[in-house]
């Protein structure tokens, strides 16, 4: 741990050290981290400097895990790091903290244990409510969310939820679409909304991997699961993003259930993300995907040309920065995918404005959108789905879809299965369990097992390893 003589700049510096040498290239460094400057240390606690609220933003969403690693690194377990966003504008300029600062110790929401002095107030009728942070983003509102075509469903049943939440037909709202849609802009803005007109009302926003990380905390190492469920019997509004990360976690899925139930019964409010619909989730128990089918099930869509170009117009409005028309449409035009890559495009062109000019911004020109887009868009593979990969063999076999989940052992469908198996573990990030879930509902042994088949069979057979070629080429190709 560093010692207390240590000044902020020092600290950062051994941070930065560590983070640079943990990128890729130079160009993550010295567009992201290079423009940050330490302004404070007290403590394990390090406050640094960014250009705007879209930078700690784009670094929340994609570094916080090596922040998290150097800050540890230099500062020890307890390591905390704190925003503040200094903006340049003409001729001025202003500094004002973000909301809130990014804690790098876990877990960030603790519910209540039986070491602590807080009650649970079922227990205690009248009792106060405690005082929970709703963990929701303040510049994540609905003024702040473009409506168009692609989501207008989806927002003007969020404004209804936020009118009467738990009482409208629309529960639980079940949102589903794409990574980077909007899905959890959508769903934080709700959340936002129903604390401005209700204050009291207790709303909490968590991942669905930090709800099963706290559930196997209290199962396992604390032995306090029924704290654990009676904390999340306390939301007026539970708000659970990415929600089929619950597949195959049989005991996860066991307490949400009894959550769920609670919840629904009290008139309470549920909302929930997804990357598909209920009906095309696997490994989550029949009951679940039926009470999943009570309320909502609404979809955001990618944005079509218009909508992209209002989104940016609407963050260069934002940022006090200045952007031609034609440059406004050469990004609308060439980041057509989702919501997300059209922000970090705009946030980069920002931050790279702002890189080494002093005082003052340099002008965003049309070379400099080329370059970024060529660096971002055009150089980085899209995102490979298991679905695709299901698709993609099930097509060059002649198999249908469903036969994959059967139980035949003829071997062309066993050896499809595992050939599917063993593309989602060489090129996506999901799990052995995920991946067995997703193909044939079977365990990550199974999985480990058939990757292994594979390797063994692509070395000794031409005609396999011509089909494992081929089959490649065609994932490839289709993103």
């Amino acid at each position: 741990m560093e010692n207390k003589s240590s000044t902020c700049t020092e600290v950062w510096d051994k941070c930065l050290k560590i983070i640079k040498d943990n990128l890729a290239n130079d160009y993550v460094y010295d567009t992201w981290f290079k423009p940050c400057v330490a302004i404070e240390l007290k403590g394990a606690t390090l406050t640094i400097s960014v250009p705007s609220p879209y930078f700690y933003e784009y670094l929340e969403a994609n570094y916080i895990d090596l922040l998290s690693f150097a800050l540890r690194m230099v500062l020890g377990k307890d390591a905390e790091l704190h925003y503040k966003v200094h903006v340049v504008t003409k001729g001025s300029t202003v500094t004002y903290p973000t909301n809130p600062g990014i804690h790098v110790k876990n877990p960030p929401m603790p519910f209540p244990n039986k070491n602590t002095k807080q009650l649970n107030p079922f227990i205690i009728p009248g009792l106060q409510q405690m005082e929970i942070n709703p963990q929701l983003n303040s510049n994540k509102t609905f003024g702040n969310f473009v409506e168009s075509d692609c989501n207008r469903t989806a927002r003007s049943s969020g404004l209804a939820i936020a009118e009467n939440p738990g009482k409208v037909a629309f529960n639980p709202m079940f949102v589903f679409g794409g990574s980077g849609l909007g899905k959890t802009h959508l769903v934080q803005a709700i959340g936002l909304e129903i604390k401005r007109k209700f204050p009291d009302k207790i709303v909490l926003y968590v991942m669905a991997s930090l709800f099963q990380n706290q559930y196997i905390d209290a199962q396992i190492y604390n032995n306090n699961l029924n704290d654990f469920l009676n904390f999340y019997q306390m939301m007026d509004v539970l708000i659970i993003d990415d929600i089929q990360e619950f597949a195959g976690k049989e005991g996860t899925q066991s307490a949400f259930f009894q959550i769920f139930n609670h919840l629904h019964q009290s008139g309470k409010q549920l909302i929930f993300t997804s990357d598909r619909p209920p009906v095309d989730l696997s490994g989550l128990n029949e009951r679940l995907l039926t009470r999943f089918r009570w309320g909502l099930t609404v979809e955001l869509k990618a944005p079509d040309f218009e909508t992209r170009k209002a989104i940016l117009k609407k963050k260069i409005f934002n940022e006090g920065i200045e952007m031609s028309d034609e440059i406004v449409e050469y990004i609308a035009s060439k980041v057509t995918t989702n919501i997300r890559e059209l922000e970090g495009v705009f946030t980069s062109l920002y931050a790279e404005s702002i890189h080494n000019a002093g005082k003052s911004k340099k002008i965003i020109t049309i070379e400099m959108a080329k370059n970024v887009i060529d660096y971002l868009v055009n150089s980085t593979k899209r995102e490979i789905s298991i679905d695709k990969i299901k698709r993609t063999v099930c097509d060059y076999f002649g198999l249908s879809i469903d036969i994959i989940y059967s139980k035949t052992r003829k071997r062309e469908i066993v050896q499809a299965r595992q050939i599917a198996m063993y593309f989602a573990r060489n090129m996506t990030k999901h799990s052995l369990a995920m991946i067995g879930v997703e193909i044939g509902g079977k365990d990550h042994a199974t999985v480990l097992h058939a990757c292994k088949i594979v390797e063994d069979i692509y070395d000794t057979d031409k005609v396999f390893r011509q089909h494992v070629t081929e089959i490649e080429k065609r994932i490839n190709n289709s993103l």
